[in-house]
């Protein structure tokens, strides 16, 4: 079912944003002209649990949409992570300033698999503890927010967490903690 890509041309290169165009032929023959791919970074995000079972929720602005929401915490792996799990534990610390005894992998999702070529890796971590104050990028504001499982599941049966990748990240985090059965 694999397409054979026959030409790519990229439109637009920068560090949080590449578009390229490809003329792609189908095992069929047909000819699928302009058919654009938005190439990302992975990302990494995590379900966090303090020492004392609360999850670490953030609030932040989110430009594209307008609003600020609650979140889990997570963002862009770096060139200079080695590996998914090595860049939660750097995101975490940066964007609330706990350290974790464990992380646990949950996965992978795509956040849209037609047009966008990375995934997200998710991840369990238990056992955290604050060790420094937030590491935000210049353009961060985040509201670090503590709440026990029930809330969290509360926002979700509310449709008040709307990130849909952070959104499977918690249900696949409150599966592995018996919290939530589907």
């Amino acid at each position: 079912m694999e397409w054979k890509v026959l030409q790519s041309e990229y439109l637009h290169r920068e560090p949080w944003l590449t578009v390229r165009k490809d003329k792609a032929q189908t095992p069929a023959g047909k000819v699928v002209e302009n058919y654009y791919v938005h190439e990302y970074p992975d990302w990494v995000t995590a379900v966090p649990v303090t020492e004392d079972g609360k999850i670490i929720m953030i609030r932040q602005y989110r430009h594209a949409l307008g609003r600020t929401i609650i979140e889990v915490p997570g963002g862009t792996l770096d060139d200079t992570d080695p590996t998914p799990e090595f860049g939660i534990r750097r995101e975490l610390l940066e964007e609330t300033g706990y350290e974790f005894d464990t992380f646990e992998n949950l996965g992978a999702v795509s956040a849209n698999p037609s047009t966008n070529t990375n995934l997200t890796h998710m991840f369990l971590a238990r056992g955290g503890k604050k060790v420094q104050e937030q590491q935000l990028d210049h353009n961060e504001d985040i509201e670090v927010i503590l709440m026990t499982p029930e809330e969290v599941i509360q926002l979700l049966k509310n449709n008040q967490i709307i990130q849909s990748l952070h959104t499977s990240c918690l249900f696949y985090g409150l599966a592995k903690l018996g919290l939530v059965k589907f």
